[in-house]
């Protein structure tokens, strides 16, 4: 039964969708369903009529075209029907993408987003599986945005493989049409091919190891029909190769006898070095004796002198030890100095202080002295002016005017001076916005230089690229997305390759230009196929310009990340990488590192060309670029080497200039906005002006009015003002004291207090002086010893010269026959090494026993070794004709005729052990297969003779060797009057098909190990007979104890069919009258219905 629910939802009237179990009462029998919660798996009973791995409960959210939705399918036959567009495939397609089925498989999207009901983000299908350990929930959560899934397996996050390995586990392969044929997969099962089939088969309804034995045989069929081949080819070339021997078998004896004699040759020319070796060893032997002699005696005469050496060197150790304690005192002698140096300064200091504390206790005396003076002569002054302001008229009646006026005048000077503000304000905001008119106008005509300069360029090298550009601009908005230009331009919004291309900086254009071709520099770039189409038709059809024309690619490439970090590369002098040297729109940066990998191009300095090979061996990068140079490195295809090329930089020409024509236009918008504001500063200025002018008027007549009043009370005003200020300088001069007696015995105590720390410094300046005179007397004393053992040092010296000349013969002579000796040991070591050459020895390998037994038996000396020597030659000449190759390729043609003899038999063991594995496996795997497929046959024969119709299954192969070539051919008759022919694509009707389909699908049903199948929509082309006949088999079969769980979806059906109680009919329902979930009870319908049935009659 299924109970399907949605959530609210008012956006059309097809929005509500359900699936619905027929109850008791209906048309239909049925058995009775309960709803399920979708978020709880059903108790699992101790025995039941599920299969394992059987369909408990299907649950759909937000998928296709249902918002919620369960459905609790029987464990027998399951009839789901509905009218088209109801959503019947939506639960196949919820079964095979919920059991880890991918969306292709269903044949109506490849990408699981689409499955997501239009409108929501995401979406989710949960099954549940029969287990007799437990049922298995699967949980498929699917993010529209992202295109992904989450899976869950009983309510716990897992992996989509781990799915698959449960799915599979319980046999269930929702991609073998031979399980599950959903709707749009109906018309390919008649076009599997008899191999298809056959594989289909095994893995539906054969045992596990059925389908991995026939692999297994044809693995090792392929395997065995290489190693008949490689045997059969070994042993014809085994023939060829001893015929070829027996043929050149003279010759190699001949040749041989010749070697012979050679080989004495050799010996010989062998020991002939080592007797001349030998000869000159005895007169080394001579000379270093001798030389050993006069070594002897040098070595007597240098002991004799070793007691005097020592002495000398004594004496130097204590002329050494003096002079360092000399040293010593004169450092300390240095440090005493100093510090009397520093105790004389001291004491100075304190000098200086007691000079200045008497200086300042007299500047305190004469201050003293000078107040009482100024304080006499200012009472006398404030007398005199008391008298005259005692004779000054009385015009306190004036100050109300004179505070009136000053009022006025101060409210009006108020006024003026907010106006001069202002007027100095806009001022100052005129002066800076002529400055920035200015600069705006100057940036301009600079952008106007560079943008020219660009052009310039662009119209005489390529006119027709130049008139594009001029038609791009005038026409921008016939196209859909955006239109670049080329490189060679800076423009924003409207851009051309080269136009679009900003540098960084200048000097790295030249990496830019050298990288990409003229032609794309000069290419504009699309976003949009459609809008290239619309711009090449004007350009190129109607005005006939040669342009070129780019589209970007639709998945953007300019933030892609190089393959290699640049840190990793700095070390060999590398900077950046081309795609950061300039800026560039989106588009074109992204055509750029698509088509020109500038993304995976370093630029390097001088320091990259000098490690260059090292650069190349280590990094292998494809395009390198130095200070001044290009290099491309290639791998040989044949040889595996590399070979790198490289070419000098040619000189930038377009991307030197770069303009930013946004930027202009923002100046040219802010320069509308300065004139602007400079119109509104003018207008200020003028109204501001004509307020001043009235003010100043005001201000002038008021002070006049106050100078007059002023004047009459002025005289009074300033007596009265200077006896106050006299007043209370006098005040201030009375209250400044000073007490001369305390500030002397201040001065007194603080000179005393010095005079005890200087006394003290003299004391120990005294101190330091007496240990400087000591030091002085210790460093004469040691300078004395030092001149005493200079002297004695001098005198040995003497005596060891006189002791040297006879040292000095003797060594003389010793060198003389060591030189001798060296001489002498050289040949030794050439003569050596010649003969260790002539015998093929290292320098560390003795001469082998085989030499040593070869020279016993030859002459000792010079003399009979060349008289042999030439004997052996004349023997070894008579033999011609011979031919070395000859002989090396006889012995290599046995010896590979050896190697070829024991591959030969290791392959024939091979292949005896391959033939006896296929023997066993091919018979593991074909007595039962052939056993199956008489099974199959016998329920399809039933089947077609039931509906008076014939039809057979067999087991089809051309050569029963190959594995790979066995089938499954169906043959079928419909009509007596015809021969049996195979189910093709082309030979039978498509309702012929569909009853040839359905009945091999339920011929294998009940010998299927899969635990369900689904089929959908398969009775569509059939007529009506035969789709009763089908359908009384399906019901039949389907419905017997022990089958597998079947799942029979269709839009229609006949009426008066037969039906059994152990069916479960889903109808599914879709409409814009629908029940909210909330509302649907199926008991309350059941109870309804039996009342209006109850009171019918009495109405």
């Amino acid at each position: 039964m299924a109970t399907p629910s949605r959530k609210t939802s008012t956006q059309s009237p097809l929005a509500s969708k359900r699936a619905i179990l027929s109850d008791p009462s209906s048309e239909v029998p049925s058995k009775k369903k309960s709803s399920v919660p979708p978020a709880a798996p059903r108790p699992l009973p101790s025995s039941g009529p599920f299969v394992e791995g059987s369909i408990v409960r299907i649950a759909m959210e937000n998928f296709l075209t249902y918002d919620v939705c369960e459905v609790s399918p029987g464990p027998h036959l399951n009839m789901i029907i509905g009218a088209n567009g109801t959503g019947k495939s939506s639960i196949v397609c919820a079964i095979c993408l919920g059991l880890a089925g991918k969306p292709a498989f269903m044949g109506r999207a490849d990408k699981v987003g689409f499955f997501v009901k239009r409108g929501c983000s995401k979406g989710m299908v949960e099954i549940e599986l029969f287990r007799t350990s437990g049922n298995l929930v699967i949980t498929r959560e699917i993010d529209v945005a992202k295109n992904q899934s989450s899976w869950f397996i009983n309510k716990k996050s897992t992996s989509p493989k781990a799915v698959e390995e449960q799915v599979a586990a319980l046999n269930i392969q929702v991609g073998n049409l031979c399980q599950f044929l959903p709707q749009d997969k109906v018309g390919e099962f008649a076009k599997l091919s008899k191999i298809e089939l056959l594989e289909a088969t095994e893995k539906s309804v054969g045992p596990p190891e059925m389908h991995k034995y026939h692999c297994e045989l044809k693995n090792f069929r392929e395997k065995e029909k290489q190693l008949e081949t490689s045997c059969k080819q070994k042993t014809e070339y085994l023939e060829k190769m001893i015929q070829r021997n027996e043929r050149y078998k003279q010759d190699v004896d001949r040749f041989y006898e010749r070697k012979r004699h050679l080989d004495l040759i050799e010996m010989l020319e062998a020991k002939r070095p080592w007797v001349e070796y030998e000869n000159v060893r005895q007169e080394y032997e001579e000379v270093k004796l001798a030389r050993d002699q006069a070594k002897e005696e040098v070595r007597k005469l240098k002991e004799s002198q070793i007691p005097i050496t020592e002495r000398i060197e004594e004496m130097e150790r204590q002329r050494h030890s003096l002079e360092a304690r000399i040293r010593e005192k004169a450092l300390a002698i240095k440090e005493t100095s100093q510090k009397c140096k520093h105790k004389q300064d001291v004491i100075e200091r304190k000098d200086k202080q007691i000079e200045e504390l008497q200086q300042a206790l007299t500047v305190k005396q004469n201050e003293e002295h000078d107040r009482q003076r100024r304080i006499s002569n200012t009472r006398k002054m404030i007398e005199d002016l008391q008298n005259e302001l005692r004779t000054t008229e009385n015009c306190e009646n004036l100050q109300p005017q004179i505070d009136g006026i000053t009022n006025d005048l101060r409210r009006v000077q108020d006024e003026k001076a907010l106006c001069e503000s202002e007027i100095i304000d806009k001022r100052k905001e005129r002066e800076t916005l002529e400055k920035e008119k200015r600069s705006v106008d100057d940036h301009i005509v600079r952008f106007d230089n560079l943008m020219n300069q660009k052009e310039d360029k662009l119209r005489q090298r390529y006119r027709d690229t130049y008139d594009a550009v001029l038609w791009l601009r005038n026409n921008r908005d016939k196209f859909k997305q955006r239109v670049c230009e080329p490189i060679m331009l800076t423009v924003r919004n409207l851009f051309i390759l080269v136009i679009s291309i900003n540098m960084k900086d200048n000097k790295n254009a030249k990496y830019i230009e050298n990288h990409i071709p003229s032609n794309d520099l000069r290419a504009f770039v699309f976003e949009n196929q459609e809008d290239m189409e619309v711009f090449l038709k004007e350009v190129r059809d109607n005005k006939k310009l040669r342009v070129n024309a780019v589209i970007a690619p639709k998945n953007s490439y300019a933030d892609k990340a190089p393959s290699r970090s640049l840190n990793d590369l700095k070390q060999y002098g590398f900077f950046s990488y081309l795609r950061e040297l300039f800026d560039a729109p989106d588009p074109v940066m992204s055509y750029l590192c698509c088509q020109y990998h500038i993304h995976e191009v370093p630029v390097g300095t001088e320091r990259t060309r000098e490690k260059i090979e090292r650069v190349i061996q280590e990094t292998r990068l494809k395009q390198i670029y130095t200070a001044e140079e290009k290099y491309v490195v290639k791998t040989s295809f044949y040889s595996n080497k590399v070979i790198s090329s490289n070419t000098s930089l040619k000189v930038a020409q377009f991307l030197t200039v770069t303009v930013d024509l946004e930027q202009r236009r923002h100046l040219e918008e802010q320069l509308k906005e300065i004139n602007r504001k400079l119109q509104a500063v003018d207008s200020g200025l003028i109204a501001l002006h004509e307020t001043n002018k009235h003010l100043e008027h005001k201000d002038n007549e008021l002070r006049q009015k106050k100078k007059e009043l002023l004047e009459r009370k002025t005289k009074k005003r300033q007596l009265e003002q200077k006896i106050s200020s006299k007043l209370g300088s006098l005040k201030l001069m009375e209250q400044d004291t000073c007490n001369l007696e305390e500030e002397e015995r201040k001065a007194s105590t603080k000179i005393k207090e010095i005079n005890i720390q200087k006394a003290k410094l003299v004391t120990e300046l005294t101190n330091l002086i007496k240990n400087c005179t000591a030091l002085h007397i210790q460093k004469v004393d040691l300078i004395l010893q030092n001149t005493t053992v200079i002297s004695e040092k001098n005198k040995l010296e003497s005596d060891y010269m006189a002791t040297s000349a006879q040292l000095r013969i003797t060594e003389q002579h010793f060198i003389e026959l060591d030189e001798n000796r060296q001489r002498l040991l050289q040949k030794c070591k050439e003569l050596m090494k010649r003969a260790r050459q002539v015998c093929n020895l290292g320098a560390e390998q003795t001469v082998p026993q085989e030499y040593q037994t070869a020279f016993q038996d030859l002459p000792n000396t010079l003399d009979e070794i060349d008289a042999l020597l030439t004997e052996e030659r004349s023997r070894a000449s008579c033999f011609t004709g011979l031919n070395p190759t000859v002989v090396e390729e006889y012995t290599k043609r046995e010896e590979e005729i050896e190697q070829l003899t024991a591959e030969l038999k290791i392959k024939k063991v091979e292949l005896d052990k391959y033939r006896e594995n296929i023997s066993q496996v091919k018979e593991r795997w074909l007595n039962p297969l052939k056993e199956l497929v008489e099974k199959i046959n016998e329920k399809f024969s039933y089947f077609f003779s039931s509906m008076q119709c014939a039809g057979e299954v067999d087991l089809h192969t051309e050569n029963e060797e190959d594995y790979d070539k066995y089938g499954i051919r169906i043959r079928v008759k419909f009509r007596s009057s015809t021969e049996l022919h195979e189910l093709t694509p082309h030979h039978q009707s498509g309702g012929e098909r569909s009853v040839s389909t359905m009945l091999y699908l339920m011929a294998l049903q009940e010998l299927n190990r899969c635990p369900f199948r689904v089929v959908d929509e398969i009775n569509q082309g059939m007529d009506p007979i035969n789709e009763r006949r089908v359908f009384e088999m399906v019901v039949n079969t389907a419905c017997k104890e022990n089958t597998s769980q079947y799942f029979f979806i269709t839009p229609k059906l006949l009426q008066n069919l037969p039906y059994s109680e152990k069916m479960t009919v889903l109808f599914v329902y879709n409409g814009p009258h629908m029940l909210e979930p909330n509302r649907w009870n199926l008991k309350a319908f059941q109870r309804r219905r039996r009342r209006i049935t109850f009171t019918q009659p009495s109405q």
